[in-house]
């Protein structure tokens, strides 16, 4: 059966995806490193870098999106952590 034709997965969202990227968005302003900042791809290794080290938070509605605000909070040390851990490996070894 292919799914991928009967329904639409465009609506399946990560949601850590736009935490970690919210908090790498913060966390980049805060280092104040062009270097970094205007590397893209860096940037993606640090984001891809953190996302790997925090649990998945998919949703499939807006439901879901007000129940993903909750586990931002549950997590939000933990991604924070994920996203400062990223930028020390990933700008350590370039």
């Amino acid at each position: 059966m292919d799914l991928q034709n009967i329904y639409s997965f465009e609506e399946l969202t990560n949601e850590a995806e736009r935490l970690v990227i919210e908090e790498l968005g913060q966390q980049l302003e805060e280092l104040d490193d062009p270097s970094i900042v205007n590397d893209e791809g860096t940037v993606l290794d640090i984001a891809a870098y953190a996302l790997n080290r925090v649990p998945p938070m998919y949703r499939a509605n807006l439901l879901g999106r007000i129940y993903a605000d909750t586990l931002r909070e549950r997590h939000e040390q933990e991604i924070r952590d994920a996203v400062r851990a990223a930028i020390e490996k990933v700008t350590s070894t370039g």
